[in-house]
C-alpha cells in the first residue's frame, strides 16, 4: 500500500481508501469496498478540541496543524485496531475488546500507553458492573412494588 495521497490505496484486508475524494465526492463507503475520507478520519472539530486542551488558552491552531494531527491520529488508531483484528483473527474471534487493544498497543511498543489503557479499563469494568447491579437491584424493587396490591 503506498502512503501517497491523490491515488486509491489497497489495505492489509482489501478495502481500497480513495484519499482524493472531497466531501461531495460521488464515492460510496460500503459495498464496492471503497472507504470515503470522511469515514476514515476523526471529525477534524473533535481533533482541534483535544488538541486545544493541551495548550494554553491564547494559543492557535492552525488548520494545517489540525488536518496533521487528524491523519496522524486515525493512522494511529488504524494501526493499533489493525493488529488487534490480526490477533483476534487468529484466535478465530470476530470481536476486537479492550484486551485486544492493550495487547497490541504492548506488541506495537506503546507499553506506556498500554499500561495506562489498562487501569482505565480496570476502573471501567469495575464502574460498569457497579451500575449494573445497581440497575438490577432498582428493577428488583420496581417488579415487588409492581406486584403489590394497592
Amino acid at each position: 500500500m503506498a502512503d501517497k495521497i491523490g491515488i486509491n490505496n489497497l489495505d492489509s484486508e482489501g478495502l481500497k481508501y480513495n484519499f482524493a475524494a472531497g466531501a461531495d465526492s460521488s464515492v460510496i463507503s460500503g459495498e464496492d469496498g471503497i472507504i470515503k475520507e470522511q469515514d476514515r478520519l476523526l471529525p477534524i472539530a473533535n481533533v482541534g478540541r483535544i488538541m486545544k486542551q493541551i495548550l494554553p488558552p491564547n494559543a492557535k491552531i492552525s488548520k494545517e496543524a489540525k488536518e496533521t494531527m487528524q491523519e496522524c491520529v486515525s493512522e494511529f488508531i488504524s494501526f493499533v485496531t489493525g493488529e488487534a483484528s490480526d490477533k483476534c483473527h487468529k484466535e478465530k474471534r470476530k470481536t476486537v475488546n479492550g484486551d485486544d487493544v492493550c495487547w497490541a498497543l504492548a506488541t506495537l511498543g506503546f507499553d506506556n500507553y498500554a499500561e495506562q489503557l489498562k487501569r482505565y479499563l480496570h476502573r471501567y469494568r469495575e464502574q460498569e458492573g457497579e451500575r449494573v447491579s445497581q440497575n438490577r437491584a432498582i428493577e428488583r424493587s420496581d417488579s415487588s412494588l409492581a406486584t403489590r396490591p394497592f
